[in-house]
């Protein structure tokens, strides 16, 4: 069946799943290292590559097979989907598009290089497109609790055009436990990246006036044993 949806990748972006690491990633890359080192989190402005970004978009908006379903919080027999907590949907990233393809290569050169400058040990990476209609929230939580998960670092990627401050939809990232002061409002642009420690930093999503978009993924560590293969989903 044919895919109604092209991707709109830069020829600079080739067709076989690879992202080139450009000086701009390489010194994006420097700089959110340097912010999870000093403060434990880091918000950058137009982040991802253009034609990256603009793929993604097209991937999130319109194509189908991105198959959003309704959220849940908890892992495995733990899952729930509890309406009180979040509103948002989800569809997982597992690169069956160039566009999600090139993006689990982007994501897995970041990988690399905090491993080298931080050695976090960081194993895997997953991700899921995110949409939250009018109205949608995800209240206070943190994406991991001390010692009993693997996530040890969180990203989120924003895929909105035209974010006006009327438009709502911040995330909030809570920093009191770390000595940070207010709380951090980050408005949900096209371009912008953030990282967190998944650990340290509770956060929430406000309710926005206008459908939003965003990528959001976690760095894990290996927790596998004989008996159970780490990361489930």
């Amino acid at each position: 069946m044919q895919n109604p949806v092209a991707d709109p990748l830069d020829p600079a972006l080739s067709t076989n799943g690879a992202c080139p690491v450009d000086t701009l990633s390489q010194t994006c890359f420097r700089r959110i290292a340097e912010g999870v080192r000093e403060q434990g989190y880091v918000v950058l402005p137009h982040a991802l590559p253009q034609p990256l970004a603009d793929a993604l978009w097209v991937q999130a908006h319109e194509s189908p097979s991105a198959n959003f379903r309704p959220a849940a919080i908890g892992r495995l027999e733990q899952r729930d989907r509890n309406r009180f907590v979040r509103t948002d949907e989800i569809a997982w990233i597992e690169g069956q598009t160039i566009a999600t393809r090139q993006w689990l290569q982007w994501s897995e050169q970041l990988r690399l290089q905090l491993n080298r400058a931080l050695l976090l040990g960081l194993f895997s990476f997953e991700s899921h497109f995110a949409h939250y209609a009018p109205g949608a929230f995800y209240r206070r939580h943190f994406d991991a609790f001390k010692g009993e998960t693997n996530r040890v670092l969180s990203l989120v990627a924003y895929l909105n055009h035209d974010w006006a401050p009327d438009d709502g939809g911040e995330l909030v990232i809570y920093r009191e436990s770390t000595g940070g002061g207010e709380p951090l409002r980050v408005t949900p642009a096209f371009g912008t990246l953030v990282a967190f420690l998944s650990e340290d930093f509770p956060h929430e999503v406000l309710p926005a006036r206008r459908d939003r978009y965003s990528i959001a993924g976690w760095y894990r560590v290996n927790n596998s044993v004989a008996e159970r293969v780490d990361p489930p989903r």
